[in-house]
């Protein structure tokens, strides 16, 4: 629980069911269960932890409306501790988003629709799901928080966005499988992500919570490797074991602080400048024949 400035958070790394949501709400309340009995005040679940990862034509079946009983079922979950978890859900004009939930007290505070769809490769998400089209931070009992879907990550101007709002934390749900092999035979994708959330919290100076799913679907292995992170790129807590887990760490929500008076890396930020420079590129862009 928070105390004098600690915050205790919990990544739920799981293997959903796909396309089963009952299963998964029934598994996501042993989870919660479980990680309130451990002290924590948060706990992360994966991306689309509610459904599984490749629904393809499951999609319309799978996803849930925000004004329904389903949801108020999930907002259930989170009487004793902040829950965040993935879902598909309807908009009234019959869109799906691939979206995370952030539940406070019994409340939905805020809902992240994933931006950015990977469409290569294996993925085909923008077959199915409509693009969400903002990145907002928000308000939650422990600071200001930002959420990043999985690939959202792979896009340097998302996690910069949440940096000029404040964040204090960062948390990117994932469904990430498993590709490639490092020339010193690590698990590639796995070297990638750590690469790039430890980068964004140094940088950005902010707490990195990242929860990846396991288990196999559709031919696909997705590798765990759920991480706390500190402001200064340390990781504070990882399971880097590919099965299901509860990884378990305490902040102290002042490292924040004490970070960004070392290293004043956004106080120095020269946001004008940026948006400016923006302007130009676009504008020299559209100029350019192609």
């Amino acid at each position: 629980m928070t105390d004098h400035g600690r915050l205790s958070v919990a990544l739920a790394q799981i293997d959903p069911a796909l396309g089963d949501r009952g299963r998964n709400l029934e598994r996501h309340r042993q989870w919660v269960k479980q990680a309130a009995e451990a002290g924590a005040s948060l706990l992360v679940f994966p991306e689309l932890s509610l459904t599984g990862y490749f629904l393809k034509d499951l999609v319309p079946e799978s996803a849930i409306q925000l004004e329904s009983k389903e949801m108020r079922d999930l907002a259930a979950l989170s009487t004793q501790l902040d829950v965040v978890l993935g879902a598909v859900i309807e908009s009234p004009d019959h869109r799906y988003f691939n979206a995370s939930l952030y539940f406070s007290r019994g409340e939905l505070l805020h809902m992240h629709r994933k931006v950015y769809l990977p469409t290569y490769g294996m993925f085909d998400e923008q077959r199915y799901f409509a693009p969400g089209d903002r990145f907002r931070s928000f308000a939650t009992p422990f600071g200001r928080a930002g959420i990043l879907v999985c690939e959202d990550i792979w896009h340097l101007s998302s996690a910069y966005i949440l940096s000029l709002e404040g964040v204090d934390m960062i948390i990117c749900p994932s469904s990430s499988p498993g590709r490639g092999i490092t020339t010193d035979e690590r698990l590639g994708t796995a070297e990638s992500y750590a690469l790039v959330c430890r980068t964004y919290a140094q940088f950005l100076t902010t707490f990195f919570l990242y929860c990846n799913r396991v288990g196999f679907e559709d031919g696909a292995n997705f590798w765990g490797g759920s991480m706390v992170i500190g402001p200064n790129g340390d990781i504070i807590a990882q399971h880097q074991d590919a099965d299901e887990a509860l990884v378990l760490a305490t902040l102290d929500l002042a490292d924040v602080r004490r970070e960004r008076l070392a290293n004043p890396l956004l106080r120095d930020e020269r946001l004008e400048l940026t948006i400016n420079e923006l302007r130009r590129v676009s504008h020299e862009r559209t100029r350019k024949p192609f």
